[in-house]
């Protein structure tokens, strides 16, 4: 129960906050915004619905909101609605604005979070550094030692902590794999091939190099704001690089997580230390919901903002009805893809 309560939260705040960025900035250019509401699904309460006035409205269902605005549909015309108060009647900076509002509020979010992580429970030092090994483990039997700094993986430039761990993981097929390491201030090559290991209670085989990176923290306002940049940048390169692997198929479909993956993440961070590997998993979320949403497909915001770039180039509209389509398209495909996703999450459940 603990840990549905975990995931509404989580995924309500995202959502909700997302919303209030095209919200507030909607209500800053004068955009008439017919409803803001917090939940989804049948209106509880909230204020009367008034002639030229936002409706304020709280619902059944607390996952998120959402924010209905006039003129998003570029054919709409409605009496109710003051003049230039469609969001078609808006110049296209402040309608891409209005659109990228969502993702940036969620960003903030993501910042403000990690710094409070880092200023209160500690700010985890992002420095590459091999702080064990296990000697049975081929790492230790090809000359690696603790101490050791990564500079590359199989050619992929190692930059803190979180890029050891992702190509550790995503280059780890059992075949041999070149490190580069610093030593002393020098640069040595190393080729170490992993070793099967059985899971006694799975059954699961993966490959082990036998190394481990120990979580070191600092404390401070100023190492706060470092950490703050430093994992922000990581969390947005690691979702560059998995769609890197993703488009070239080193990573398969199945490894995607949909909602009720989130679920079970959300159970499991929820066990040790809940507050802040909660508030890293919403960092995490914020920082992935905000990437996808701006990246330039239909019924995304970013989508909607690639149109905006073809009006100003062409110096007209795009043709509504076209735009409708290719946005109901994009959405109709979003749905079965997450559909997909959510069956294989549960395949894994059992």
């Amino acid at each position: 129960m603990l840990t549905l309560i975990y995931f509404i939260l989580i995924l309500g705040l995202i959502v909700l906050v997302h919303e209030f960025g095209h919200f507030i900035f909607s209500k800053l250019f004068g955009v008439y915004v017919y409803e803001f509401s917090i939940g989804m699904g049948p209106r509880l309460f909230g204020t009367k619905k008034q002639k030229g006035k936002t409706q304020y409205n709280v619902r059944a269902f607390p996952i998120g909101g959402f924010v209905a605005l006039a003129g998003e549909d570029a054919t709409e015309v409605d009496p109710e609605v003051p003049k230039g108060g469609y969001l078609y009647d808006k110049p296209v900076w402040q309608r891409a604005i209005i659109m990228g509002a969502g993702v940036f509020n969620n960003f903030l979010l993501a910042a403000i979070l990690l710094f409070f992580i880092g200023l209160f429970y500690g700010s985890m030092i992002m420095t590459p550094t091999i702080t064990s090994l296990d000697e049975s483990f081929p790492m230790y039997q090809a000359g690696i030692r603790e101490g050791d700094k990564f500079i590359s993986i199989n050619g992929n430039k190692v930059s803190n902590i979180d890029d050891a761990r992702v190509y550790l993981a995503l280059e780890n097929d059992g075949s041999e794999t070149e490190f580069i390491i610093e030593r002393n201030g020098k640069k040595e090559t190393f080729k170490v091939t992993p070793v099967e290991v059985k899971d006694e209670k799975t059954k699961e085989t993966s490959y082990k190099y036998g190394i481990t990176f120990e979580k070191k923290y600092e404390h401070g306002f100023v190492p706060a704001i470092k950490y703050t940049i430093s994992q922000f940048g990581s969390y947005l390169k690691q979702i560059f690089i998995t769609f890197k692997y993703l488009f070239t198929g080193r990573v398969g479909f199945e490894n995607l997580s949909g909602p009720v993956g989130i679920y079970s993440v959300v159970g499991e961070v929820a066990k040790e230390n809940a507050l802040v590997n909660l508030a890293n998993l919403t960092v995490l979320l914020c920082v992935n919901v905000g990437f996808l949403n701006i990246l330039p497909f239909p019924a995304f915001d970013g989508g909607r903002i690639l149109f905006l770039i073809i009006e100003k180039i062409k110096g007209s509209p795009v043709n509504p009805k076209i735009e409708n389509a290719i946005n109901t398209g994009g959405f109709i495909f979003l749905m079965g893809l997450i559909i997909l996703i959510t069956i294989n999450d549960v395949i894994k459940l059992f």
